[in-house]
């Protein structure tokens, strides 16, 4: 049986090879991935966390546990703190707000890149991912091909580089080095028990996973998405993105299944927010005598979008279905948020505990919904403040201030230093570490910028914020823009012909910071054009505002 599923799955590769060459035929490239890439996982298997020891008498000082929740392609404006929220006020999020409004809304944060992977990498690193040649997200070569075949017509269709296939690694290799010194070793100096859940995106081999990353534990899955439920089950109501051709990837492609510490996949006990909420919890109790590092990373509300019927019901006010679906997962993720931050303080622990939320990176185009990261420009895989600007909140009851803001520019690799400063533990000085320790300006101890420029890149296509100057490059459109985000936060006047000079200052910063990067682990195969001002379901016109993101 097995030599007849291969048998099949070349000859569609040849198919497809054949069909790509003709210009892109998505339907048969799509089988070959339901066919050869989909796997199904083995039934649940219950998850023992490791216990803490009891504690040594006299052990009552020790460091702080250290939290890090991370959504996964939320929007500004999702976290009704932020604005109206999905659909206007339908769906507030008052746990999530409730990490700021207990302790620091950093409402100058920044991702570290706008896309999954990079960003990741720059969190748990405290460095700019292109030091180290991570400069892209991680996806199969048959993703963008994918793309391509979707978008190669049109007015800016798709750009293929083919010639690049060759240097190409296995999808799998594609990952953080283990060279790069993790959140995690760094705070198992400390003696912290370090704990991984959700979405990892940074390493499919075990040699570049959590374990091998310095996670004691591990929960959840290496690739870059996955179901909530399975496409049929009955508590399940699901919105599928016809227009959008990584949508359809992954519903051919994702699996609905979970490791813990490399085990073979199985399948979660239930919706998976839910699932890694449950395990959170019973990690939390386990590990209640002993200080920890939790990176909880959901994947919602990233496509697939899947909600549970639950949820999907307590909304009937909202009538588009996909809006509905995808607010459902956004109530969805906020209840689950309120029980983690519930168990810290049935615990007794809330008062010992560094909370930390944002979320990867900015809402996408490809959800087809307008205004999810309103008032700001553009989309996930954009430097415009839509695709770079995310929620960036801490609590520390006693500690941080209840209620305090913090508005200077800060960035996810920021994380790093700070959780150093809060175990007591040196940041390494072997290497350039970018980021800084925010805590002493959450208390006010420390005053002015972290930074006065931040950089962004992937590809061709690069970002400097400056001050309150900030430029894009796109040269594959052959266009710059320059922005003066003091008196135009919302990127409407482009300031580029007026102010040559100053766009002159500003690539110099940018070749600067090229100069100290290192070269890419992997080339970007794909050049997608993505609309500032319209979410892919809209159609292209000549006047639209459009960049190119390599990839």
């Amino acid at each position: 049986m097995k030599k007849l599923v291969w048998g099949l799955a070349l000859t569609l590769l040849v198919l497809t090879a054949g069909f790509f060459a003709a210009g892109g035929k998505q339907g048969v490239i799509l089988l070959f991935v339901k066919l050869v890439m989909h796997t199904e996982a083995a039934p649940n298997q219950p998850v023992t966390w490791q216990q803490a020891p009891a504690p040594a008498a006299g052990s009552d000082k020790r460091p702080p546990n250290i939290l890090l929740i991370v959504a996964d392609d939320l929007g500004y404006n999702d976290i009704s703190l932020n604005g109206g929220g999905v659909a206007g006020d339908a769906v507030p999020t008052p746990n999530i707000n409730s990490i700021a409004q207990n302790g620091i809304n950093f409402s100058g944060g920044y991702a570290g890149n706008a896309t999954c992977s990079p960003s990741r990498a720059a969190m748990l690193t405290g460095r700019y991912p292109t030091r180290f040649g991570f400069e892209f997200t991680s996806v199969p070569m048959t993703f963008s091909k994918v793309i391509v075949g979707a978008k190669s017509k049109g007015l800016h269709p798709a750009i293929y580089h083919g010639e690049r296939e060759a240097a190409m690694p296995s999808f799998e290799s594609q990952g953080v080095p283990t060279s790069e010194i993790s959140m995690a070793r760094l705070l198992k100096q400390a003696d912290y028990h370090t704990i991984h859940l959700g979405k990892w995106h940074m390493g499919e081999n075990a040699s570049m996973g959590p374990n091998a990353h310095g996670f004691d534990e591990t929960l959840g899955f290496l690739q870059g998405g996955m179901m909530f439920l399975e496409a049929d089950d009955p508590d399940v109501v699901n919105a599928q993105q016809d227009f959008d051709p990584i949508d359809s990837f992954l519903w051919a492609a994702a699996p609905f299944g979970v490791s813990y510490n490399n085990s073979k996949p199985f399948k979660p006990a239930s919706y998976v927010t839910d699932y890694f909420t449950d395990e959170a919890l019973q990690a939390i109790k386990a590990n209640k005598d002993r200080p920890f590092f939790m990176y909880l990373a959901y994947n919602a509300p990233h496509t697939p979008l899947q909600a549970t019927r639950e949820d999907y019901d307590a909304l009937p006010q909202i009538k588009d279905h996909t809006r509905r679906v995808y607010a459902a997962m956004i109530r969805n993720l906020d209840r689950n948020i309120g029980r983690v931050l519930s168990e810290l303080k049935a615990q007794g622990l809330e008062d010992n505990t560094l909370v930390i939320f944002t979320s990867d990176n900015g809402g996408a185009n490809y959800i087809g919904l307008d205004d999810l990261n309103k008032p700001y420009r553009g989309w996930k895989a954009t430097f415009f403040e839509g695709g770079t600007r995310v929620p960036f909140f801490m609590q520390w009851p006693g500690v941080i201030p209840a209620g305090s803001t913090f508005s200077e520019p800060v960035s996810h690799f920021d994380l790093f230093a700070t959780a150093a400063g809060v175990a007591g533990v040196p940041v390494p000085t072997d290497r350039v570490i970018d980021g800084v320790d925010l805590l002493p300006y959450a208390l006010g101890t420390r005053q002015g910028r972290p930074h006065e420029d931040l950089f962004w890149r992937s590809g061709v296509y690069q970002g400097v914020r400056s001050g309150d100057w900030k430029l894009q490059v796109n040269p594959t459109r052959g266009k710059v823009w320059l922005y003066d985000l003091a008196a135009d936060p919302t990127e409407q006047h482009d300031l580029a012909a007026a102010q040559p000079e100053r766009v002159k200052q500003l690539q110099a910063k940018l070749a600067a910071f090229n100069s100290e990067q290192a070269e890419s682990l992997w080339p970007s195969l794909l050049e997608a054009p993505i609309l500032i001002d319209k979410p892919l379901n809209r159609p292209q016109t000549a006047d639209d505002e459009f960049i190119y993101w390599s990839n």
